[in-house]
């Protein structure tokens, strides 16, 4: 009578081969893990921009005024929260705002500061020590919301002029790798973005 023969894997066979695809696996996502952070503070800072761009263009061609929130309250950190104001009726009071759109940047990225950023600031806007530091303070504190008006500026509630700059930074990296930032000229709405860079040794922002 004919043997018949019995292909397939041992159980030794199939543990070495699940151990090394194991092991590839955690060698791939260690390699790919500074390309995978780099990306979220890279989102980040695109989501930041692209908030703060939009919403001035809303404001010039609705002519409508726009809020632009940071971290408002009520929402999870690392929202930005964009509100439309109603325009007053008459001699009456302005309506409540009214909430247009939200986003939202990675979880392992903040707005934030942290040790080792100069004392230059971008645009020369701010201290370097608030992550969301306009020139206008109601109450003494500073502000988290830029509001875009009409002709493109950015104002306070009190109809100032209100520049100042928002930080991004991933904690737990090195600073050159995860550290953006965006400022907004008040007088004419200006956004540009900035990453830190290390010319010749020294800590510096550099216009991106």
């Amino acid at each position: 009578m004919a043997s018949r023969n019995h292909k397939g894997f041992s159980l030794l066979e199939l543990l070495i081969t699940v151990s090394i695809s194991l092991i590839l696996a955690g060698v791939t996502f260690i390699s790919l893990q500074p390309m995978l952070n780099q990306s979220h503070i890279n989102s980040a800072y695109d989501t930041t921009l692209m908030a703060l761009r939009n919403t001035r263009n809303l404001a010039i061609t609705q002519s409508h005024e726009y809020y632009v929130n940071f971290n408002p309250a009520g929402f999870p950190a690392g929202t930005i929260q964009v509100q439309y104001q109603p325009p007053a009726v008459g001699a009456g009071a302005a309506p409540p705002l009214e909430q247009v759109i939200t986003y939202t940047i990675p979880r392992d990225v903040g707005f934030a500061v942290q040790a080792g950023f100069p004392a230059t600031t971008p645009d020369g806007f701010g201290a370097g020590i608030n992550a969301i530091d306009f020139g206008q303070t109601l109450a003494g504190e500073p502000l988290n919301y830029v509001v875009f008006m009409p002709d493109g500026s950015s104002q306070d509630n009190l109809g100032n002029f209100n520049s100042g700059i928002v930080y991004l930074m991933r904690p737990g990296d090195n600073i050159y790798n995860s550290s953006r930032a965006i400022t907004v000229w008040g007088a004419t709405g200006r956004i540009r973005g900035w990453r830190l860079a290390q010319p010749a040794g020294v800590a510096t922002w550099i216009q991106q």
